[in-house]
């Protein structure tokens, strides 16, 4: 049988106790055990949730700088046909580059670059330059368009670069969320 060794004041409660145990720091009451339990799982799931981060590649990152990239221009051309063939319908939107990837990567972030597309348009017609570009030089002008067909610095981004993209595109998403 266990005998009390000394007081304590309950780190939970603050409340002075009776220790059972040389290292106890919560006195016996359910609803302190409960919320020490609920600070060791929150903890736990912190402590996952760095070491998952510090074991992304820089893959993963661009992966997810990307996915917020193409949710925010998703959300900002909601209430806009296809850039390319300017219908409306029920079916898949993407987030089309006018100058592709693989030709530009350097433009991958690019708000200019990048306009709400429909799935056929984007997959199946390669984009659909020809009315994509006509369409944006109607919505960004001939200057910005001049700026997007011009020389560009090749571009490298770093994890910390893509960090900052990703929150961005979030953040910004989410402000269009809170403004509807």
């Amino acid at each position: 049988m266990l005998t009390p060794s000394a007081e304590g004041v309950c780190k939970v409660c603050k409340e002075p106790f009776v220790k059972f145990r040389t290292l106890q720091t919560i006195c016996g009451k359910l609803r302190c055990a409960k919320q020490v339990g609920k600070l060791a799982r929150k903890a736990e799931r912190e402590s996952v949730k760095k070491r998952k981060e510090a074991a992304k590649k820089r893959s993963d990152w661009m992966r997810e700088a990307q996915d917020a990239f193409n949710g925010y221009i998703r959300k900002r051309d909601r209430e806009l046909a296809c850039i390319s063939c300017g219908r409306y319908h029920r079916g898949q939107y993407h987030a089309g580059h006018y100058l592709s990837l693989g030709s530009r990567p350097e433009l991958r972030f690019d708000e200019d670059n990048v306009h709400r597309q429909c799935q056929p348009c984007n997959t199946h017609l390669h984009g659909n330059l020809v009315l994509y570009r006509m369409a944006l030089l109607d919505r960004i002008g001939d200057e910005r368009l001049a700026r997007l067909e011009g020389p560009h610095p090749a571009r490298k981004y770093t994890i910390e670069d893509l960090k900052q993209i990703r929150a961005t595109y979030r953040r910004k998403a989410k402000e269009i969320e809170d403004v509807h």
